[in-house]
């Protein structure tokens, strides 16, 4: 069966850098918040554009600090999707803040501008101020930032960037997370820049935002031992920075491995019973996920299972139906109808930058058998 994502490929066409990797930072004595983690920031940063990044436990904790860091808690609300990790949601309220959640473009499954235009113009009743603004990168691709950056703009708010799916992701030729207040990121070891644990990183050009994000990811120390700020404990550990270390290296050259593959995926569904993923124009995809609709989507997953194809559902339930959300989350004026809608077609297909040609070569004849 070729399975829809294979972190332990990705160790092992790395085994040997990482065991090495491994081995420094075990033998350096140090294992919190030590040279590695402070190499690994610097090298993300730069490589993403930015001036600082800020490493933390996981992409969760990332939303959290970014949030608290811009100062955005309790008595603010945040606009986000529904269409998402329901670790998104989560995050604005384990930060203290409030949930909007916006509707999504069905064409890219982003964030609608529309929608959070129209919540901007008309919050719902009995919420706190929104504050911030919270779109998803989903999937691999940019969301409209051109139309959500101007009415963060025109409202005055914060705008913090989800990259979690997105790592390399372009829009206009310039990295997403390099276009808001800040910007945060999962390195769970699925996504595109993986770990093999849980990771996480905020970024952001403010120094002294920057710096407050380094004091709350350790009890909101500033000095050893003394909290000027009610901080958490989520650092980044010295093990998963070092195999990012590695991983980042290679990360360029694996987002084209991805690229390639969804071009041969492309070529196959150009007139195929499932429909391709539409890019957005002038934005470089970066192929977390190839997700595909289909209005007969369980016979064609079960038709893929018999062909030895696996595949995957993101997501199959919006957060805002999900038993722990519903009926107490706000929404926007447009009720998530095409969240709803996208959540009963949406299906991934194998991808991950360690497919051999002949494993996608054996999808592609797969697809080819739907009709």
């Amino acid at each position: 069966m070729i399975i829809p994502a294979n972190p332990g490929a990705g160790y092992r066409a790395l085994k040997t850098e990482i065991d090495a990797a491994v081995a420094r930072a075990l033998n350096s004595g140090w294992y919190i918040l030590g040279q590695e983690v402070r190499s690994f920031e610097a090298e993300f940063a730069a490589w993403l554009g930015t001036s600082r990044s800020v490493g933390c436990g996981n992409g969760t904790d990332a939303i959290v600090l970014a949030l608290r860091g811009l100062g955005i808690g309790p008595g603010c609300a945040v606009a986000t999707v529904s269409h998402t990790a329901v670790a998104t949601v989560a995050a604005i309220e384990m930060a203290g803040a409030v949930p909007v959640l916006i509707d999504i473009d069905p064409v890219h499954y982003t964030m609608c501008p529309a929608d959070l235009a129209a919540v901007l113009a008309a919050p719902p009743a009995g919420l706190p101020p929104i504050r911030a603004v919270l779109p998803v990168h989903l999937y691999g691709q940019a969301a409209d930032l051109d139309a959500i950056g101007a009415l963060c703009d025109q409202y005055g708010l914060a705008l913090v960037e989800d990259c979690a799916q997105a790592h390399g992701a372009t829009l206009h030729g310039q990295k997403v997370g390099t276009f808001g207040n800040a910007a945060t990121f999962s390195f769970y070891p699925t996504k595109n820049l993986g770990a093999l644990g849980d990771g996480g990183a905020v970024a952001m050009r403010d120094a002294g935002v920057a710096d407050k994000v380094a004091a709350l990811r350790q009890y909101g120390w500033r000095t050893h031992y003394i909290s000027d700020d009610v901080g958490m404990n989520s650092r980044l550990d010295e093990l998963q920075a070092a195999i990012l270390r590695v991983k980042l290296v290679h990360l360029d050259a694996a987002n084209a491995r991805r690229q390639a593959i969804a071009a041969a995926y492309d070529a196959v569904l150009t007139a195929g019973a499932l429909s391709p993923p539409v890019r957005r124009a002038d934005a470089g995809h970066v192929y977390h996920l190839y997700v595909t609709r289909s209005l007969n989507r369980d016979a064609h997953q079960a038709a893929l299972r018999a062909a030895g194809v696996g595949s995957g559902i993101h997501y199959p339930q919006p957060v805002h139906l999900q038993p722990a959300y519903r009926g107490r989350v706000a929404l926007g004026p447009a009720r998530c109808r095409e969240t709803e809608i996208a959540a009963g077609q949406v299906l991934s297909l194998p991808l991950y930058p360690e497919l051999t040609d002949a494993e996608v070569a054996e999808v592609c004849g797969a697809l080819r058998g739907l009709g």
